[in-house]
């Protein structure tokens, strides 16, 4: 006896990763990525000092 079982390209549990809309929404963050539009801190604190002063020049905070 043979049995045969469907390979998928992907899991199922993952397949909200393959529509359209999540490869449309890779697609710009790695635009992003590549234009520069991305910043690193070393620190917790480096970061959530940065995230403080855009909030405040933004009237968030």
């Amino acid at each position: 006896m043979i049995e045969l079982h469907p390979l998928l390209p992907h899991r199922a549990d993952q397949a909200w990763f393959w529509t359209e809309r999540w490869q449309t929404m890779e697609q710009e963050a790695q635009d992003d990525i590549t234009a520069g539009g991305i910043e690193t801190f070393d620190s917790t604190d480096e970061f959530l000092a940065d995230l403080e002063r855009e909030a405040s020049h933004r009237g968030l905070a």
